[in-house]
């Protein structure tokens, strides 16, 4: 990608691309990491080219490590306290992955976003996203949901201290002002960060992943193959 930043592109078969299509991906803080690579897969294997920029510039959290993380700090100051993941360092990113995708003949682009990558499809609809899919929202502004141009899907857990009941709630009220067909799901028995990091071998996190996973396809099948 431009200015050397790495990403990850999942491609769909030939015959089953949707021409000119593709979505842009914003990761959670684990960033290109084998749950994210697979969802990509997914979205390809349905016909969405899929790109996932490396938003945190090679210092996104190692899974083994995201439980006893100080996440603030890391956010605000990067692993070395000298390299924020902050708006002023992501924004590019996302705006390269638009164009980058663009560069590949993508003319329609929808924006997936899980956990911190939510903020950041809300965002770049004013550079070029056109539908979104949002699972466990992290760190979303009411001024960045108000300022909505596009439909939007959002999958989120009945658990969830970040995206809590009352924010759920707050989200609605500003999705009906907006005008734009908005969605938004909840899962129970699950909590932040099933729609990528389900268990595979617990019943409930499997069924509720997959079916925020068909959400998504079934939104952009809606809204951007569509249109």
């Amino acid at each position: 990608m431009e200015g050397g930043v790495e990403a990850y592109l999942a491609t769909p078969a030939e015959e089953n691309a949707h021409k000119g299509i593709g979505i842009l991906f914003a990761p959670e803080a684990m960033g290109i990491y084998p749950n994210s690579q697979l969802l990509a897969d997914s979205f390809a294997a349905k016909g969405y080219t899929t790109l996932i920029p490396d938003v945190f510039n090679g210092d996104a959290v190692p899974i083994n490590k995201f439980a006893n993380i100080d996440l603030m700090s890391w956010l605000t100051k990067g692993s070395d306290g000298m390299n924020p993941h902050t708006i002023e360092q992501v924004d590019p990113i996302i705006v390269a992955g638009i164009k980058a995708l663009r560069e590949l003949g993508i003319h329609r682009v929808g924006g997936v976003g899980y956990c911190f990558g939510a903020k950041y499809v809300l965002r770049h609809f004013k550079n070029g996203i056109e539908v979104g899919f949002i699972a466990h929202p992290s760190f979303v502004e009411e001024d960045e949901l108000a300022a909505l141009s596009g439909p939007l899907s959002i999958a989120a857990a009945e658990t969830d201290p970040i995206f809590p009941v009352k924010m759920r709630q707050k989200s609605e009220e500003i999705l009906i002002k907006t005008g734009q067909p908005y969605q938004i799901n909840l899962f129970s028995g699950v909590e932040h960060g099933f729609g990528i990091r389900g268990d595979p071998a617990v019943k409930i996190e499997k069924f509720a992943k997959e079916q925020a996973f068909n959400q998504a396809i079934a939104w952009f099948d809606e809204f951007l193959l569509k249109a």
